[in-house]
């Protein structure tokens, strides 16, 4: 009886060569977004001019909100005013945020934003209640190793006159920031005691100052 060889046909890699050729792609895509993600990141920290002086962030009101008060002062009132009391609004840069809620603590290129409103009364339908109005000021607080004691406070002016960069507070009008902010604070250098939802990981990570 005669042999009878297998024929063996030739593999076809065609289908592979898709595959070859989207993988580059797909990794480069991946590459891309984790750059992305980092850089987004890095990006919302502080950003300066002449190495110290804060450029506004425009975008502050897309950040985490951490708090609000009605006319709360750190100061004695001295007179009796019929004046309404105004709102203050605490926003802090998204990535600063999240490394609070981990660890309890601000890292470096935390950025605070403090806004300052007017309350109001005479809108429909409201009947005796404030709510917030008019921009009156803007204000930062910056946790930076680039500053002498590692925070900053800067002050962009008032209503619709802001600055776009603003130098660091210094001399007397810087003195009384750092004092409150040293001996107030519940955390650092902020009034976390303000904030409920960061007050309570500030107790779960056991970072509060002792008296709070």
């Amino acid at each position: 009886m005669a042999e009878t060889k297998e024929v063996t046909k030739p593999r076809d890699y065609r289908w592979r060569l898709p595959l070859l050729l989207c993988w580059p792609l797909c990794s480069f895509l991946i590459s891309g977004c984790r750059a992305s993600e980092e850089q987004q990141t890095l990006s919302d920290g502080p950003r300066y001019l002449n190495g110290t002086s804060l450029v506004r962030p425009i975008d502050y009101r897309e950040w985490p909100f951490v708090g609000s008060a009605l006319g709360l002062t750190y100061e004695d009132e001295t007179a009796s005013s019929d004046a309404p009391p105004n709102f203050t609004n605490v926003f802090v840069n998204p990535s600063s945020h999240r490394g609070f809620m981990e660890t309890g603590v601000w890292p470096s290129g935390t950025v605070f934003i403090l806004e300052l409103r007017r309350s109001q009364t005479d809108a429909a339908p409201n009947k005796g209640g404030q709510f917030q109005g008019d921009l009156l000021s803007l204000e930062a607080e910056v946790k930076d190793a680039r500053f002498s004691d590692g925070w900053a406070f800067f002050n962009f002016g008032r209503g619709t006159e802001l600055a776009e960069v603003a130098a660091p507070l210094s001399g007397a009008a810087a003195a009384s920031c750092v004092q409150c902010h040293t001996n107030e604070t519940a955390v650092e250098r902020t009034f976390v005691q303000f904030y409920p939802t960061l007050l309570q990981v500030a107790r779960q990570k056991g970072t509060l100052k002792p008296g709070f």
